[in-house]
């Protein structure tokens, strides 16, 4: 068999790969331990203000960190690093950045002081080459990240790292590029993609922010279908999200946000489960839809 062919049949892209066979690739990852596979989660991250409440959704990453194999490290992809290539931050201690702005003090004063793992971070550089991957000391954890990670691990005791999306790429691109990242789940690594399904800022009904599982129509259309889709592993149609109905269009208005959620699903292997938690509409035009993957 032809070694494209091959790859096809692993669901590998060739232009994601080098020429090295698959073994070199895991070659190139010998110094991370053997390990179990970790689960993927996809975590509709929502309102900074999550990082301090108390509400439902906490409750839902608290709850669904009591199912999960504690890592070695995370590798979160975050809705906000957004970058022309791709970046992975290599720093031995990231910065916890606060990356908004007219939100109360006390948002400002949390911290998150989980280590970096430069390590990993060069293993990443190796298994996605030909794409080039810069290794990144500036960026740190975004609110994308530290918000949510925080209630799974609030001790702060696993190291964290962040890719960044390459926003001049399309879905199908880091659909694929997720791929190649699936060995790291026999690694030790919980990936995780931080975002929001639906997510249209410009139509938040902030006078009903409080109202639960309040949406527009709209909203509660477009969950209905992308709910379908992923519970039916229907991945080809949420990769082409932009071909299906107004209401599919009005809840993903751009990419950002979405993207995390497409490089979970790159990472799923056969007869695992998908199961949806924290599956509400938020102020009409959000939602916290999060997703595991085992």
């Amino acid at each position: 068999m032809k070694r494209k062919s091959f790859l096809k049949l692993l669901g590998l892209s060739p232009f994601l790969i080098n020429m090295n066979t698959l073994s070199d690739i895991y070659i190139n990852s010998k110094s991370l331990s053997n390990t179990e596979r970790m689960p993927v989660l996809f975590l509709g991250h929502g309102s900074p203000m999550n990082a301090i409440e108390e509400n439902q959704f906490v409750q839902g990453f608290r709850n669904i960190a009591k199912t999960l194999p504690k890592p070695n490290t995370i590798l979160c992809i975050s809705a906000h690093w957004l970058t022309k290539g791709t970046k992975v931050t290599a720093m031995e201690m990231p910065r916890t950045i606060h990356d908004f702005s007219g939100f109360p003090k006390a948002l400002y004063e949390v911290q998150y002081p989980a280590k970096g793992n430069p390590k990993l971070a060069k293993e990443i550089k190796e298994i996605l080459n030909p794409v080039l991957v810069e290794l990144d000391e500036k960026w740190g954890l975004d609110h994308g990240a530290w918000s949510v990670i925080k209630h799974l691990y609030p001790e702060a005791d696993v190291p964290v790292i962040q890719m960044s999306i390459d926003y001049s790429k399309s879905t199908q691109y880091h659909y694929e590029l997720a791929k190649s990242l699936f060995l790291l789940r026999s690694k030790g690594v919980l990936i995780i993609g931080s975002g929001n399904i639906i997510h249209n800022l410009s139509l938040v009904d902030f006078d009903n922010f409080n109202l639960d599982n309040y949406g527009y129509d709209w909203a509660i259309e477009a969950r209905e279908i992308l709910n379908n889709y992923l519970l039916n592993g229907n991945y080809q149609e949420l990769i082409k999200y932009e071909t299906l109905s107004k209401a599919v269009r009005l809840a993903i208005p751009t990419p950002d946000h979405y993207i995390p959620l497409i490089y979970c699903l790159g990472l799923i292997q056969p007869n695992e489960n998908l199961t949806l938690f924290n599956d509400k509409l938020v102020a009409g035009s959000l939602s916290m839809t999060s997703v595991k993957i085992e």
